[in-house]
Parts: C-alpha cells; sequence; structure tokens
C-alpha cells in the first residue's frame, strides 16, 4: 500500500522519485505511515495526502482542517483514549450510522472496537494521520475520557454504548432485600483497583487479554461495568449472577446463600452493549440472539496478593424483551470435600460412607438444581481416589479438575452424549464410573447393567426425596429387579442458610406446641425445651444474619426388607415408612436436628422441606 501510494504521489508530480526514495529511507529506518513521513519531510500538503488516500482506499476523503465544528454528543460516543488508541474521530451520526474519520480505513480492529463501543454501524472516511491527531486533541483536550462514577459515586457517565444511553444512575439502586447496603460502583472501582487484577484464560493456558478487564476499562464503561459486576459477586460469595431485561427496566441479581437479590438497575440502553460483552468473554455467537447458548469464562483473579481462577458457566435465554443472562459460579477454593463437614448426621455418614466403599453398586444422589448434589458426588470421589484405582466421570458441564480422576466433558452436538460415554467407560477397564446425571432410560440401563458387573457407579437424578428415586426410575422403564439388586443406597438432599455465628441470637418468642409438632420436633424434644436462635446481621454476614448453607440429608439404604417391597411393586410412601423403621432421617427431621444445634431457623427449613 505503501509503495502504491508513493508510485500515486510520483505519477501526480507531487514528489519526485528522490524525495520518495528518500522517504522510503525513512520509513525503514523510522517506521510510521508514508504519507505522514512525507507530510513531516515538507514535500507535500495534508490535503494532497487526504485526496490521494481516498482514491487509494476507494472512500470518501474528509479534510478535518475544513471540517464543520462536531457535536459534542457525537464526540461522547467514542472515549478519548479509544481514539488516541486507532487515531479515528467521530465526524457525524446519520440514524444508526456513525460517520467515522480514520487514517486507515481498511482497520477493521478499529472498526470493529468502535462498532462495539457505540452500537452503531461504521462508515469510514479517510483522513491524514496528523490531521487525525491534532483533531483529537482539539476535541477531546485534556479531559481523561470516560469514567465510571463521579466524585459524589451518584452516577456513571457513560462514553461507549449506544447514543442515548446516557449514565447509569447509580442513586436508585436497588438494597439488598431490605437492607440498607446498595450497590456502589465507586466503591466498586476503588476496591477493583486496589485488590484485583484479573485476566481471562482458556483452559490450555492461553490468555485472553480481558484487560481489557483494566486496561480497557478505561475507555469502555461497559466493560467496566461486567469486570466489576463479576468480582463483585466473587466478593459477596454468590453463586449465581442473573442479568435480565424486561419491557421498562433492566435488573441484576446475585444469588447468596440460596437468595436471589437485586443489586442494581442499568439503563436498559446498556442492554445489548452488556449482552454482547458477556458473549465475547464466553465466547459466543454476538450475532446469534434468537437461541439460546452456553458457554464458559474462565478467569485469573488477583485478590489481596492472591491468585485463583474462577469459573463462570454461562447460559443465554432469548425471552420476550432481550436475552437473559445466567452466570453460575465455579470457585474451587468453595467446594468442600470433606464428607464430614457437609451436615450429615452421623447414623446417615456411617451408612453411606458403607454403600460408597463396596465395590460394586448403584449409589444414587437427589435433590432440585442447586442443592448440593455435584458436592456430594466429588466430596464421594475425592475419599475413593487412592493410586490403586481407576475413576471415570461423564459430566456436562466439568465443574471442577481433579487430579487422578479421568473427566469428560459431554458435547451432545458430536453425539457425545452420558449414554455414549458410559458405553467405551465399560471398555477402559474402570473401578469406580461417576455419570453426571441419569436422565433417560437408555442411561439409567447402561448404568444398571454396569453396577451389576462389577462397577461401583454413582449418579444424580432430580426427585423430591429418597424412597420417590426409585419410582422414578421404574416410570423411566428400568424393570423392579434390577432396581432392587443395583441400588445400593440413595441420598436425597437439600441446602438452607446457616445462622452467623457472630451475630446470631436466642429467640425469646414463644412457639406453641402444636406448631412445633407440625413442623416436625418429638414431643420428647418439645417437653426438654428448645432454645431457638435468629438471624440479627452483622458487618460479617453483611446485615443479613445468615452466612454460608449446611446441608440437609435423608439417606436411604436398601436392606433386604426394601428390596423386597419393590419387587412387590410397593408405593414410595410404603418405602418411606419401612426406612423410617430402619433408622432413615427424613430431611424434614434432619432440618429439625440443624435447628436443634443452633445451626439454622424453622423457617429456613420449612421453607426447603415439607413433613
Amino acid at each position: 500500500m505503501a509503495s502504491k501510494l508513493g508510485e500515486m504521489l510520483v505519477k501526480a508530480q507531487l514528489i519526485t522519485d528522490v524525495q520518495l526514495e528518500d522517504v522510503m529511507k525513512i520509513q525503514r529506518r523510522e517506521g510510521g505511515k508514508l504519507g505522514s513521513i512525507v507530510v513531516r519531510q515538507g514535500y507535500c500538503s495534508d490535503q494532497d495526502i487526504v485526496s490521494f488516500l481516498g482514491m487509494q482506499y476507494g472512500v470518501p476523503a474528509a479534510d478535518l482542517e475544513q471540517w464543520p465544528p462536531i457535536d459534542a454528543g457525537v464526540i461522547a460516543l467514542i472515549p478519548k483514549d479509544l481514539a488516541q488508541r486507532h487515531k479515528v474521530l467521530p465526524l457525524q451520526r446519520t440514524g444508526n450510522v456513525l460517520t467515522l474519520a480514520m487514517s486507515d480505513p481498511t482497520d477493521i480492529f478499529a472498526m470493529d472496537d468502535v462498532r462495539f463501543h457505540t452500537g452503531y454501524n461504521v462508515d469510514p472516511v479517510v483522513s491524514s494521520e496528523m490531521g487525525l491527531v491534532r483533531a483529537v486533541e482539539k476535541y477531546y483536550g485534556g479531559a481523561s475520557g470516560v469514567r465510571l462514577a463521579d466524585s459524589q459515586g451518584g452516577r456513571a457517565t457513560m462514553g461507549g454504548g449506544p447514543a442515548g444511553a446516557g449514565p447509569i444512575d447509580t442513586t436508585a439502586a436497588k438494597p439488598f432485600n431490605e437492607l440498607d447496603e446498595q450497590f456502589d460502583l465507586q466503591e466498586l472501582e476503588q476496591e477493583l483497583d486496589a485488590d484485583a487484577e484479573f485476566e481471562a484464560t482458556d483452559d490450555d493456558e492461553e490468555s485472553i487479554n480481558v484487560g481489557a478487564l483494566k486496561k480497557g476499562s478505561e475507555d469502555a464503561p461497559v466493560v467496566k461495568l461486567v469486570n466489576m459486576v463479576l468480582i463483585d459477586a466473587i466478593k459477596r460469595g454468590a453463586s449465581d449472577i442473573h442479568i435480565e431485561p424486561y419491557e421498562k427496566n433492566y435488573r441484576i441479581r446475585f444469588r447468596i446463600d440460596g437468595i436471589l437479590m437485586e443489586v442494581m438497575r442499568p439503563n436498559l440502553k446498556l442492554k445489548d452493549p452488556l449482552t454482547s460483552r458477556v458473549k465475547i468473554l464466553a465466547k459466543l455467537n454476538i450475532a446469534e440472539k434468537r437461541l439460546p447458548q452456553d458457554g464458559r469464562i474462565k478467569l485469573r483473579v488477583n485478590m489481596g496478593g492472591r491468585q485463583k481462577v474462577i469459573d463462570y458457566r454461562v447460559s443465554i435465554l432469548p425471552t420476550l424483551f432481550g436475552e437473559k443472562i445466567v452466570l453460575r459460579l465455579l470457585d474451587s477454593d468453595k467446594l468442600m470435600l470433606d464428607l464430614t463437614k457437609l451436615g450429615f448426621e452421623q447414623e446417615s455418614l456411617d451408612r453411606w460412607d458403607r454403600q460408597i466403599s463396596k465395590p460394586y453398586g448403584m449409589v444414587l444422589v437427589t435433590g432440585p438444581t442447586g442443592s448440593g448434589k455435584t458436592n456430594t458426588l466429588y466430596s464421594s470421589i475425592a475419599k475413593l481416589n487412592t493410586v490403586d484405582t481407576n475413576i471415570l466421570t461423564a459430566e456436562d458441564p466439568v465443574e471442577f479438575n481433579f487430579p487422578g480422576i479421568n473427566q469428560v466433558q459431554m458435547k451432545e452436538q458430536i453425539g457425545l452424549n452420558f449414554a455414549a460415554a458410559l458405553r467405551s467407560f465399560l471398555r477402559q477397564d474402570p473401578n469406580i464410573i461417576l455419570v453426571g446425571e441419569i436422565r433417560d432410560f437408555e442411561t439409567a440401563e447402561i448404568a444398571i447393567k454396569a453396577s451389576l458387573t462389577g462397577h461401583l457407579v454413582l449418579s444424580t437424578l432430580h426427585t423430591n426425596d429418597a424412597p420417590s428415586t426409585i419410582n422414578r426410575l421404574m416410570n423411566m422403564g428400568v424393570e423392579p429387579f434390577l432396581v432392587a439388586t443395583s441400588v445400593n443406597i440413595i441420598c436425597a438432599q437439600r441446602l438452607v442458610r446457616r445462622l452467623c455465628a457472630s451475630c446470631k441470637a436466642v429467640d425469646t418468642h414463644h412457639q406453641p406446641e402444636e406448631a412445633l409438632r407440625e413442623v416436625g420436633f418429638t414431643p420428647e424434644e418439645i417437653q426438654r425445651g428448645i432454645t431457638f436462635y435468629k438471624p440479627v446481621g452483622c458487618d460479617i454476614c453483611n446485615k443479613r444474619g445468615y452466612k454460608g448453607r449446611v446441608g440437609l440429608y435423608e439417606v436411604l439404604e436398601m436392606s433386604e426388607t426394601l428390596k423386597d417391597m419393590i419387587l412387590t411393586g410397593a408405593s414410595a410412601i410404603e418405602l418411606r415408612e419401612q426406612g423410617q423403621k430402619e433408622g432413615m432421617i427424613t430431611l424434614r427431621r434432619s432440618g429439625c436436628r440443624k435447628v436443634l444445634d443452633g445451626v439454622t431457623t424453622i423457617e429456613e427449613i420449612i421453607r426447603e422441606t415439607v413433613l
């Protein structure tokens, strides 16, 4: 291109061959663009170069010295740092098209960056590099560009995002539940600058520069907002981030200790830029807005001088008013692999340990999404993970990596589902097989056959309690005699919030005996007297009164009597009654024990369990 421009200038007799040779030598020695060097050497004017650049690139030419004054609203569409970095200047906006002066109209990266930050299509015109530098300095002056929060912490000025997006009004941010705590963007910005540096990373350790995460935060408010939401979710101990568009508002919620709390309401016009940013991080298709998409963001975070890797499992769902985004945080530091600390009652834990130590059979964990099933399974296989054991897992997705365990990620689009993986596992000489979920008859049949041929199989199902799991398997089409002979033990579980140990207080409110019996406390417990505790709220628990969660467990161990009942077609109610006779602790009774121990409250166990 440079030689073509030089040849065109020589042909137009604006410079001589000797001058071109001189310019080429300078370019080889110092670098830079040929047109700028020609002007700097005084061989021809800026206007001549602009005209020839227009001819060279086949786009209109714009002499910025003669251009009418540019509207301040148009200049505000692009931050100063972005304009300086790419040597571009917004000239005017017509509908959804932004006219952009560029020194190199073939710079696709610059146009993509501007398109992402503004939300507009770009119509390039060519200008000289020196003219652009002077114009950027003229219109942006010494301003530091865009900032997210002013000195009052009340507003966030937007230089990126669609025109008219305006400020993010943090004064309208909703408080946590009944709390007074606000989602303070300015405070978050200071925290981020002080102790959190992070970058996206691939599993193969190739870094994606999401800083973009810090560097880009200087010129991209949407980027900065996404970064701070991701970091703040970690700091607050959230398990999920919900980004939800509605007809007239846009909100972000965190799930903390199992409860969703609204943390802020960004301007509705940030919807598309924010969604695009998340899609870019998760390597999803930005253009596809009609179909659900799933991806993953892996960040390496430096917080307080300590480096850690956080995975965000991304799910994008098209809704009536836009795409809803849910990010599940997978923090390996929070993964508890000690079965004794999960919340099992000692009797239930003894039964569980006894059955997972058997060489074959099926071990099932049941419960709704977010009830801690994966944690229980991981804790179990971590205990069984020895050098003389071959453990294979089929997961969708693989949430945490474990050394010594062979983990396989399911890929439905190429036919790698649970059933296909299980068939392959049986040819891999396994001792223990973990199947992420039994979803259909085919998977259930292969898993049961594996458990009957000398393998220990661990898996999950979505059922309400342990006894109903038996009926669920038979409803899938599994024969009763196969269920009776293969299943060793079933564990149903729930998670309830744990009272904050620093601020919980004795609840002096009198509870009627009849109400306590209806909850599930025994007459003996009521007679002895029960000390109830209530949440208070302190700085440690963010004024919520709860900090962390604890599991409720219902463990049904298969006895000969229960196996006979399955063969004769007993109902879930009959199986439950027999299980209780044999010492099974129900989910509600497990909750009552946690209340007696001062771990949680009656309200929590009523919210998660039935009598």
